[in-house]
């Protein structure tokens, strides 16, 4: 079976959302309307007693797909092994359908630097990852899958596109990608790319979960704060993906400014429709 194919072998989880403490009750009120969530791993080692008990009763009720944010995959200094260690137990102990993490590197001469931050597009920075990513699959044997990030610079030292240094990273390391097409969206209107053809150039074969959310403007930026609701630009894209490939999961992140649970559900009633019928010529997004 080649690389895509076991890919495309992964679990369908459906739509879900990513848990944040203010929708606990919420969840289990509407069980029935959630497919599955998404939990910050950082949030769970070292984690106090009240903190393992939560963990424990949403995997007990619901499947858990945990994602870092500080494995660093992009440092040329390597993985922090504690960090890993730590990452791995939680992993083994979810047993879940795949685990994800950023494109991006987080520190610096053995510093956090507070932010998801880009690389330049080069030879050398694929083969940072490539070791690191070969490192972590070393140590966890769950499927690994990557997310697009956002970013305020692009380095005129890249030697390739972005889709074209995701592709190599994916293929060179066997992983798959989570597409964030808010992520995706906001580059595409900040520094004047089509994401269409962005899409053209990626294995599409390789996505396996999307994230979605809404975004603001921010004098002449888009800007994702996880903190609105999604737009049709952001559905178009989230519809243009389901047409083009089969996608086994949608999370939708959404961090402050929480709306009532009802504009949640609906926005997950869309996400659904729009899973289920890509070509649906009208959807009834909030």
């Amino acid at each position: 079976m080649s690389p895509a194919n076991m890919l495309q072998e992964l679990s369908n989880l459906g739509i879900g959302i990513g848990f944040r403490e203010p929708f606990r009750a919420d969840l289990f009120i509407h069980r029935d309307k959630i497919d599955f969530l998404e939990i910050t791993a950082d949030h769970y080692f070292d984690a106090n007693r009240k903190k393992l008990a939560e963990l424990d009763l949403l995997n007990e009720h619901f499947p858990l797909i945990p994602h870092g944010l500080n494995l660093s995959l992009g440092s040329a200094e390597g993985i922090d092994e504690n960090y890993l260690e730590k990452f791995a137990a939680l992993v083994e102990k979810l047993n879940p359908a795949w685990f994800r993490e950023h494109l991006c590197f987080t520190k610096s001469g053995g510093k956090q630097i507070g932010h998801l931050a880009p690389v330049p597009y080069t030879d050398e920075a694929v083969k940072v990852f490539v070791k690191n990513i070969s490192h972590v699959k070393t140590r966890i044997n769950t499927p690994l899958i990557l997310e697009n990030i956002t970013y305020n610079v692009r380095f005129p030292s890249s030697e390739m596109t972005e889709a074209e240094f995701i592709t190599r990273i994916l293929e060179e390391t066997d992983c798959g990608l989570l597409l964030d097409v808010t992520n995706l969206y906001i580059n595409s209107v900040n520094f004047g790319f089509d994401w269409r053809k962005f899409l053209d150039e990626l294995p599409l074969e390789r996505i396996v979960q999307l994230h979605f959310v809404g975004l603001h403007k921010h004098q002449n930026l888009l800007i994702d704060a996880h903190a609105h609701k999604t737009g049709d630009e952001i559905w178009e894209v989230f519809r243009e993906v389901c047409r083009r490939t089969d996608v086994k999961g949608a999370i939708l992140e959404r961090d402050e400014n929480f709306p009532p649970f009802a504009e949640i559900l609906e926005e997950m009633k869309t996400a659904r429709s729009l899973f289920k019928n890509p070509n649906l010529k009208e959807f009834s997004a909030v």
